[in-house]
């Protein structure tokens, strides 16, 4: 039932704090026409039908005020008759029954629309309803003797009575819209905190979390210049053939167990995945926090890549499925580049050289350079291949990484 009052009157354009602000002010007048009924027949009860017709005047436009809304969806319309009707009608009431004390403290009722005010329209715009319900206090406040002078007779513990359930009334009215409001505006900020997590996670998908931080913390160019980085670049042997005979959902579920593979290799020993293309991926360690033994990680990352899909090709019957696995290590600039789908990537001949290493080398096997193979020399098992024509940087001598040296 309060979702359908909520969205009474709504326009499919509004936005979800409109649609709650909508929603406790439907709440709230709803509660007050409830409430109303225990004024219209004590009154009428007693004897003073005039006094009974003010609150039944309002249960009558709110009605209307519902209704039409329904239909015209002019929410404005309906929230101004609603706050002038909680400001004007309980000083007429009390006017009716003779004074502040004759009708117990009715005029209490319009101090409820600050109130609602300030719910609906904010601080700014609530002023000057509260500066309107101080002005009615205080003319109430002049001509009370002029309404004492022909006070209703109503009995003593009646007025008592009434003056509790005013309170009581004014005190339920504002507690439920406010309660409300606050309990809609915790659900919308659960809401915007699930979304925020979400976009944390897209966010960390792309960037790595030190690059994240920087970007949402401050504009501009981020790009940092590294003395010392290992890169890695794989890439899956005659896979464009192989693709060319397989399913659409094939290929990409294929792609996406060994890719994801690939993921958890590379945050088991801590390098940063920097993006894939196509059947390509590539990695680096040392950055964008440095590290001392980023290259004895990276070497750990290619190793296990091998197996890894060693593993993917026994599982899946792909026997044909094999790597080419490339590394160099230097330095190397990195950044984000682009606004729209930007990446965080890597920059100079380091890259260049660990990505000929790739293309330049054997199916299962993985290629390093010479100063790869010197630094590694005393962890890892590192055999030399030969002399090796690089497209871009002539002859080279390369070695193959074939495993880790044991530690007995």
């Amino acid at each position: 039932m309060l979702a359908a009052l909520a969205e009474l009157g709504a326009n499919p354009g509004d936005t979800r704090d409109e649609r709650l602000r909508q929603g406790t002010l439907v709440l709230a007048s709803v509660l007050i026409v409830l409430l109303s009924f225990v004024w219209v027949l004590t009154y009428l009860f007693y004897g003073y039908p005039v006094a009974a017709a003010i609150p039944a005047a309002y249960q009558v436009l709110t009605v209307m005020g519902l209704v039409v809304l329904a239909r015209t969806r002019r929410f404005a319309v309906f929230r101004t008759t609603q706050l002038v009707a909680f400001l004007i009608l309980p000083g007429l009431l009390q006017a009716s029954l003779g004074g502040f004390v004759a009708s117990s403290g009715m005029v209490l009722w319009a101090a409820f629309t600050p109130l609602a005010a300030l719910a609906m329209l904010g601080v700014r715009r609530a002023l000057a309803w509260l500066a309107a319900c101080f002005l009615w206090l205080v003319l109430l406040a002049i001509l009370d003797s002029r309404f004492a002078a022909h006070p209703a007779e109503l009995p003593a513990a009646f007025v008592v009575t009434f003056f509790v359930l005013n309170v009581m009334g004014v005190t339920l009215s504002a507690f439920v819209m406010l309660g409300y409001f606050v309990e809609q505006r915790e659900r919308a900020r659960a809401a915007l905190e699930i979304e925020r997590e979400r976009s944390e996670r897209l966010l960390l998908n792309v960037l790595p979390s030190p690059i994240a931080q920087r970007l949402k913390e401050r504009d501009g160019i981020i790009a940092e210049r590294y003395d010392d980085v290992s890169v890695l670049f794989a890439d899956l042997v005659d896979f464009t053939e192989h693709a060319m005979v397989m399913s659409a959902e094939e290929l990409v579920a294929l792609l996406d167990r060994i890719f994801t593979a690939f993921d958890h290799v590379a945050d088991r020993h801590g390098v940063e995945k920097i993006k894939t293309i196509g059947d390509a991926y590539m990695v680096a360690g040392g950055l964008p926090d440095p590290r001392p033994d980023h290259l004895t990680a990276i070497a750990l990352t290619a190793l296990a890549m091998r197996a890894e899909l060693e593993r993917v090709a026994l599982q899946t019957g792909h026997s044909w499925l094999a790597v080419r696995i490339g590394i160099d290590s230097g330095p190397a600039v990195a950044g984000v580049i682009g606004r729209r789908k930007f990446i965080y990537d890597l920059w100079g001949d380091t890259v260049n050289t660990a990505s000929r290493m790739e293309s330049h080398g054997l199916a299962g096997e993985i290629q390093v350079t010479g100063r790869v193979a010197a630094a590694l020399s005393e962890q890892f098992v590192v055999r030399p291949r030969g002399t090796v024509t690089v497209k871009g940087k002539g002859p080279m001598e390369t070695f193959l990484l074939t495993g880790q040296r044991s530690m007995s």
